[in-house]
């Protein structure tokens, strides 16, 4: 069986929602789908996903107990505690213990644009296939200054094999127990210094690179003037009927990467904070409930405008000016 996945935790609720009601749209009711829970704090999704028969919550603690020691022995962060935190975002790994054959996996702050048979279809060559442009950045997923790092992996393969871990077809077994502790091996002998020092996008980075997986990357194969961007920085996509395309290409999928889950959240609970393709995101998250919809009756702030200072503050708590 062949299915989604994603990651998430009742904080992230609204983003998630918005996700499930993408693939509802897009790829139809059916398709099944399984949530890696980021942490115990699940019951609002649990009692969302009741209605929907197609999607599930993963709960073999066994597997998820084996990924979170991974984890610790992995990161870099679990060298500096006092700096970096181990989130629950590895989780996701668990999709390699199962329930599908066969998954694409989705951060649950994206949108699935468009049909992803090119993937299911890819996934019959390849073991891991990606659509991103992560490989532009290295630093955010290796220490490129190690002087390990070449050691590890050529400049070539860092060119060509990095991605970002919000988007990535995959297979089950892939990472059995015995390669688990390999890998294990490998970094608490000196090589997760190698590791950018926060988050699992360099951990499964690392797990597909040095256990010799190859990575499919559309981007790198699709004829240029096929390739679509697939995040919110790009701001130039065109929206139609509900869908966005890029110069006349349509999306795979949307990521909204670098708006913080607080911003969704301020928003779907009225306050008229503006971001990229917000009304996109308003559309799938009420997509089943549109009488919930928020209105807005004010101008819009930017979700990154400095905080206000202390005089709006207390002119607002005093009802003295619009809340904004």
């Amino acid at each position: 069986m062949n299915g989604i996945c994603t990651l998430g935790n009742d904080y992230v609720y609204d983003q998630l929602i918005a996700l499930l009601n993408s693939i509802d749209a897009i790829l139809g009711k059916d398709i099944p789908v399984c949530i890696y829970p980021f942490d115990e704090q699940t019951q609002r999704i649990a009692d969302a996903i009741a209605q929907r028969p197609n999607v599930f919550l993963y709960d073999n603690q066994e597997s998820i107990k084996r990924w979170d020691k991974f984890m610790l022995e992995a990161s870099p962060a679990s060298m500096n505690r006092n700096k970096y935190r181990i989130y629950g975002g590895h989780r996701r790994f668990c999709a390699f213990d199962g329930p599908f054959d066969k998954f694409i996996y989705l951060d649950a702050d994206t949108l699935v644009m468009n049909s992803l048979d090119i993937v299911w279809q890819k996934l019959e060559e390849y073991d891991c296939v990606v659509y991103d442009f992560q490989f532009k950045f290295p630093d955010k997923v290796y220490n490129i200054k190690s002087d390990k790092f070449l050691n590890v992996f050529t400049k070539e393969r860092v060119d060509k094999e990095i991605f970002c871990s919000g988007f990535y077809g995959s297979k089950k077994g892939l990472f059995s127990p015995e390669k688990i502790v390999e890998l294990s091996a490998h970094l608490q002998s000196g090589e997760r210094e190698i590791l950018y020092p926060t988050g699992d996008q360099p951990v499964l980075n690392y797990m597909f690179m040095r256990s010799g997986i190859p990575i499919y990357n559309f981007a790198h194969y699709l004829p240029a003037s096929q390739v679509t961007g697939c995040t919110v920085t790009s701001q130039h996509f065109i929206e139609q009927d509900k869908i966005l395309y890029d110069k006349g290409k349509r999306l795979t999928y949307l990521h909204y990467i670098g708006i913080p889950p607080n911003i969704h959240q301020a928003v779907c609970a009225g306050e008229n904070i503006e971001f990229p393709y917000r009304e996109l995101f308003l559309y799938y998250r009420y997509l089943h409930e549109p009488e919930k919809r928020p209105v807005f009756a004010h101008s819009p702030k930017p979700y990154n405008a400095p905080p206000p200072n202390l005089l709006t503050r207390a002119l607002r708590k005093f009802k003295l000016i619009p809340q904004g």
